[in-house]
């Protein structure tokens, strides 16, 4: 079942060494293995909501000992874990992604998206389905340190620079112990992770660390929202706010989003980021291109929070920096504490 997590190497040295990667990447697959048993979901407790009652404001510090810089709830040192999924219509509902702290959206080929999932506070016993991964994903997690990216393949001309990069790669083929198909989804919709194996078999993966997000009060103004829609080109998410959950619906075209393990997906915080997102030079097996989104530059967002819209920007000068949201006027947008999704669209 999920659980919170606690420090698993103490003493360890945070590895801030990072890799600029300056070609495209793109469609991997995984290869199979012969079915066995679907797992039997294990209810878990659902994500923290965020509290009733009004944090402390924002500041530009990190966030303070003994809380999660991803979340800003309650947690312990722990090592960072990305996992690339699955979501075509197929790969849904998701096991694990309640547990997660963070969950990027990223486009890929056919305009359709892909999740990455980031724990580190908790770890689902199962997590899935698992894709391949992308160049974008590199440069995304450059500010981690060194995490661990558990995902199913990448075309051969992507492996030299995962494998360059500051990551600690975690695969059927290096870690097979940590993988297993499920029979009762085909391929490759099929290939679900054990996080715990994963980071046993990542000896290196970094704790988690200040990426630039910042948690306390809302600021002053904003829009009242009831519910937000963000397209891409094949696929549509909505989040309409539950001011009983103190959190936020998620429907992935038009279906609501759930895991298997803990019910609906409830995110406390929505970050709406804009981003170029251009061709790469590469692409699949099938001839689409593999898009590129740039996530060191600057921008606007939205970030979605307690029922309400706010107007932001985001900085993030090299790939080594966090990521500041910022109100237009220049001050830290603070989070509400609990899970974030972060939505990286196509600039309008």
């Amino acid at each position: 079942m999920t659980g919170e997590r606690g420090a698993r190497r103490p003493g360890r040295a945070l590895t801030a060494l990072l890799c600029a990667v300056t070609a495209a990447g793109l469609y991997g697959c995984s290869d199979s293995s012969p079915p066995e048993p679907s797992p039997v979901p294990t209810p878990a407790p659902a994500t923290t909501p965020a509290p009733a009652t009004t944090p402390a404001p924002a500041t530009t510090s990190a966030a303070p000992t003994g809380r999660s810089p991803f979340t800003g709830l309650p947690a312990r040192p722990a090592p960072v874990l990305a996992v690339k999924l699955d979501n075509v219509p197929a790969a849904r509902p998701h096991t694990g992604l309640g547990a997660a702290d963070l969950v990027y959206v990223e486009q890929v080929e056919g305009g359709v998206t892909r999740l990455l999932v980031v724990y580190s506070s908790r770890l689902p016993d199962l997590t899935g389905p698992v894709r391949s991964a992308r160049e974008s994903d590199i440069a995304l997690l450059g500010d981690f340190g060194r995490p661990a990216l558990a995902y199913s393949g990448a075309q051969s001309a992507l492996n030299p620079l995962l494998e360059a990069a500051p990551l600690d790669l975690v695969t059927e083929g290096s870690a097979p112990q940590a993988f297993r198909r499920s029979a009762d989804r085909p391929a490759p919709h099929n290939l679900y992770l054990r996080p715990a194996r994963a980071l046993a078999a990542a000896p290196g993966a970094d704790d988690a660390r200040d990426i630039g997000f910042r948690f306390g009060s809302a600021p002053a103004g904003g829009t009242t929202v009831e519910t937000s829609t963000v397209r891409y080109p094949a696929a549509r998410y909505t989040f309409t706010w539950s001011a009983a959950d103190r959190a936020w619906r998620v429907a992935m075209d038009g279906r609501e989003a759930r895991a298997t393990d803990t019910g609906p997906v409830r995110p406390a915080t929505v970050v709406v980021q804009r981003v170029t997102v251009r061709p790469s030079r590469f692409h699949d097996r099938f001839g689409a291109v593999s898009p590129y989104s740039e996530t060191v530059g600057s921008g606007t967002a939205l970030v979605l929070r307690d029922g309400r819209a706010h107007e932001a920007r985001w900085s993030r000068p090299t790939a080594a920096s966090g990521t500041a949201f910022t109100t237009p006027s220049g001050a830290p947008l603070a989070f509400a504490p609990g899970q974030v999704w972060v939505l990286l669209a196509p600039r309008a």
